[in-house]
């Protein structure tokens, strides 16, 4: 006789598993990140802050979608992202829609400027960014993603998209493997979502909390 566990698993697809799986890992790790900034395990470097309110203040929520554009193709080098959809929410937000439309700009920018990436690298290879100076990173630390990626697939990519400093990093592995690409957006934006969600509802309801880590 089978058990209901078994069962169950025989009925729900093996994309919806690993959805399943994709969501728990994204909530998981944004969670502990989360809890990282406010314990002060984890700091945003200084003056890159004020650099994210000073664009916010003079462009809106236009200097939102430019950032997350640039910052999911990896070319965000003047301001932390974890910054500006906090900052973003307490400056220019007046209700609950605008917070909505700040994470939706988030996350479309962010989407976008990792599937520029996933196609570069897809048509250029690893060498072709490492030797442009596309990636900020060292080669080993994109081996260390690399070996991440092939463990653990398309969990990896939402997951990526909560850490700090070095999020949407999986993406170009995830370009050079044979993940569809449509798959690709879909777990992206999945990843930027829950992370841009959870530090919008940590500046809406606990300002004073977010204005320490900021």
């Amino acid at each position: 006789m089978r058990s209901p566990n078994s069962s169950l698993a025989t009925r729900v697809p093996l994309w919806g598993t690993r959805l399943g799986y994709a969501v728990v890992a994204t909530v998981a790790v944004a969670t502990l990140v989360l809890v990282a900034l406010a314990t002060g395990l984890l700091t945003i470097p200084p003056g890159t802050v004020e650099t994210a309110r000073a664009l916010l203040e003079q462009y809106g929520i236009l200097a939102v979608f430019v950032a997350f554009v640039l910052e999911g193709a990896m070319l965000l080098r003047f301001a932390p992202n974890e910054s500006i959809v906090p900052l973003a929410v307490l400056a220019l937000a007046d209700s609950t829609a605008d917070v909505a439309l700040i994470v939706a700009v988030a996350v479309v920018g962010a989407t976008i400027g990792q599937t520029v990436l996933f196609l570069v690298a897809r048509r250029g290879g690893r060498a072709f960014l490492l030797e442009r100076g596309w990636i900020a990173v060292s080669e080993d630390t994109l081996d260390r993603f690399d070996g991440w990626f092939d463990r653990w697939g398309p969990v990896a990519v939402p997951a990526s998209n909560t850490m700090l400093f070095v999020r949407g990093l999986v993406t170009v592995p995830a370009g050079l493997s044979e993940m569809d690409t449509r798959a690709f957006v879909a777990l992206s934006a999945l990843g930027t979502l829950v992370f841009e969600t959870l530090l919008a509802a940590l500046a809406l309801h606990a300002p004073a909390a977010i204005g320490s880590i900021l």
